[in-house]
């Protein structure tokens, strides 16, 4: 029977991947650090483990495994950050958490499946970004992005120097159900749907469902190919698209306000000091409007190709979110 270890389980995308997974007849460990919320995890089949990546000696239980035994490790723990101020926390979880995963992974043999993020390939003036294998934390931009950057480019010298089987997806922003947290899509929605956005601002980005990507992911785990990387993004959607779809599925106005970037860009800074009051994540910062106002498309053929990767249509990932959203009381029934 097939061992999967998930780092960062009990998070977005972590508790997505546990969910398909229950169709499996495998064994599912589950990471999760000491005192954390367990809600997304209730219910579900998984055996519990408590570590931190950032300290090696509290992973030997969750790694302790029969001899031979086939093992998947998929590393989802990060921290995921659009602050402009630099954090040595997010720098400790990000690169030296994730090498700590990856010796572990290669001491008893396991197929590891980094989750990196569509941020950490290079940008170098193309329309369309594809996969690469060169990444450089020099030519990204944001400390999220560096770090996801310098992680790829140490586990791809693992594979070639030290065998490790390993296979590396990169993201796109992420929406769906069962986000007990705050990402930063989540927080757009919950925002708008509980009327404290009035006006949006001019821009999009690359948005994927959750599910696919959890999908994506384990076909990964199964099919990818060790040493390459899988860009698993779906397409670029204006913000104003976005939020006119949560209207037309929750029945509400419309949005109709559209600021220009300048001005958002002058008030990011009391955007970032009014979100650290509240404690949730700051939906404008210099960094995320630095993201949505390039417009970069993102290709994810070659995981269509290889992986039978697919996306579910924008609206449909919207209409499952605004409905689980209101079941969990978190916006109103509309």
């Amino acid at each position: 029977m097939k061992t999967y270890i998930i780092t960062g389980a009990n998070g977005f995308l972590g508790n997505n991947i546990i969910r398909l997974l229950q169709k499996e007849a495998c064994d599912i460990r589950a990471l999760v650090l000491p005192g954390d919320k367990l809600h997304s995890l209730e219910g579900l089949r998984c055996t519990l483990y408590e570590g931190d990546v950032t300290k090696k000696e509290s992973l030997s239980e969750i790694f302790t495994v029969p001899d031979g035994a086939e093992v998947v490790v998929i590393h989802c723990a990060a921290i995921v950050t659009v602050k402009s101020k630099f954090d040595p926390k997010v720098q400790e979880v990000n690169v030296n958490g994730a090498l700590n995963i990856a010796e572990k992974a290669l001491s008893v043999g396991a197929r590891l499946v980094y989750v990196s993020s569509v941020h950490a390939i290079p940008e170098r003036g193309q329309k369309v970004v594809s996969e690469t294998k060169e990444f450089d934390p020099a030519l990204v931009k944001g400390q999220y992005a560096k770090t996801k950057a310098e992680t790829a480019n140490a586990l791809l010298k693992m594979v070639k120097e030290r065998g490790l089987d390993c296979v590396i997806v990169h993201p796109s922003g992420m929406l769906g159900p069962y986000d007990f947290g705050h990402s930063h899509l989540t927080q757009l929605v919950l925002d708008f749907s509980n009327g404290k956005l009035t006006a949006c601002v001019k821009g999009g980005y690359d948005f994927s469902d959750v599910r696919d990507v959890a999908a994506g992911i384990l076909s990964a785990a199964e099919r990818g190919r060790t040493g390459e990387c899988y860009i698993l993004s779906n397409r670029y959607v204006e913000i104003k698209e976005l939020l006119d779809v949560i209207s037309e599925v929750r029945g509400t106005k419309k949005i109709k306000v559209v600021l220009p970037m300048w001005l958002a860009k002058v008030t990011a800074p009391l955007s970032e000091a009014y979100y650290a009051i509240l404690k949730s994540p700051p939906l404008y910062t210099r960094y995320s409007l630095y993201t949505i106002s390039h417009h970069v498309e993102f290709t994810n053929e070659k995981a269509k190709k290889e992986l039978g990767f697919s996306n579910r249509s924008i609206r449909e990932t919207v209409a499952d979110t605004v409905r689980w959203l209101e079941e969990q009381g978190r916006i109103p029934h509309a």
